[in-house]
């Protein structure tokens, strides 16, 4: 499996204001790892965790032979810590080409408690090292921090007692077989605890990872839209009223996409291509970053005799325009 682990190097510039009032600008380098998954005719894409690439100004790959180039974001999910980097084919030589490969991803829905487990990442920024444990537990319910500290976020990760430290981040947890199970993503925060590392379960991770490989740089003009407006339902709302946790569909634009699918008033979004959708940012940026006139599948919980049926809609994205029905004033369009 190491010829497909590479570290990743964040390099972001800042601008400091010193004693007098001028400013300077101040570097700061940070260490990762990433897993290659994926290669298509121009570019070689791995998958990594989005805290590991936030606020860079240069991304640096560095692969299992030591040769190290630069890289570019293809795309990030926040919400699920998951970003895809792309390496241009034509700036990585021929003999670190013969010395990398694709990982095999696995499925984690199969892991059982108890099974070994392997975790393989950039661990203080040293290089590459491997560390072994067992799954501690599956659908481990986590809080979070974002990378700006102004909130946390609820996950349900594999945990594992496999040694995960930071550079480790964006690694791969294994199974016996080489297989990648999951993506370690971050370590249990407190000196009383040892052998509590977690990792996003790469079933869950697979959908988002694929409309990530897909993202396009868009125009305004090119992005997509449902043409709603919707309300993040969270945990305590959905138990409160008993509405599944997603995107309450508050109103539906006449001319938009979403109402010539079938979407109502009173749905709730709960997926978007297979990939799970908790809050209307997630909607927005899922559809926003997909162009026009393109079909995606919509899964929707519906209210039938006082009970949520889920069902599938195929839904072609519509432009801008359908959104002029709406309330303007709201953030909650997309």
């Amino acid at each position: 499996v190491m010829p497909s682990i590479v570290s990743i190097t964040n390099m972001s510039v800042q601008e400091v204001q010193n004693y007098f009032g001028g400013t300077s600008k101040q570097e700061s380098e940070s260490a990762g790892t990433g897993i290659i998954i994926s290669q298509n005719d121009s570019e070689l894409l791995v998958v990594t965790n989005n805290h590991v690439v936030a606020g860079s100004d240069t991304l640096t790959v560095t692969f299992a032979d030591g040769n190290s180039v630069e890289a570019n974001i293809k795309g990030t999910d926040s919400e699920y810590d998951v970003a895809v980097v792309a390496v241009p084919l034509d700036s990585i030589s021929e003999d670190t080409k013969k010395a990398i490969s694709v990982a095999t991803l696995g499925d984690s829905t199969e892991l059982k408690v108890g099974e070994p487990a392997i975790a393989i990442g950039n661990a203080l920024g040293y290089g590459q090292s491997v560390t072994v444990g067992y799954i501690s537990a599956k659908d481990r319910e986590v809080e979070v921090g974002d990378e700006n500290g102004s909130g946390s976020n609820k996950m349900v990760l594999l945990q594992t007692d496999a040694a995960i430290n930071p550079g480790n981040s964006g690694g791969a947890l294994l199974d016996v077989n080489g297989n990648v199970i999951g993506i370690n993503s971050v370590k249990y925060a407190d000196t009383k605890v040892e052998g509590i590392g977690y990792a996003i379960p790469m079933s869950d991770a697979i959908p988002i990872i694929n409309e990530l490989m897909k993202r396009q740089v868009l125009s305004d003009s090119e992005k997509g839209y449902l043409g709603i407006t919707g309300k993040t339902i969270s945990d305590s709302v959905s138990e409160a009223y008993g509405i599944p946790v997603g995107v309450y569909v508050s109103e539906v634009s006449d001319s938009g996409a979403a109402k010539a699918a079938g979407i109502k008033k009173g749905d709730v979004i709960t997926k978007i291509n297979d990939a799970k959708v908790s809050t209307i940012e997630q909607v927005q940026n899922k559809v926003n970053n997909t162009k026009a006139g393109t079909e995606i599948t919509v899964t929707i919980s519906r209210s039938q005799d006082g009970e949520y049926k889920e069902q599938n809609l195929k839904v072609t994205l519509k432009g801008s325009e359908t959104l002029n029905e709406l309330d303007n004033g709201s953030q909650d369009s997309g």
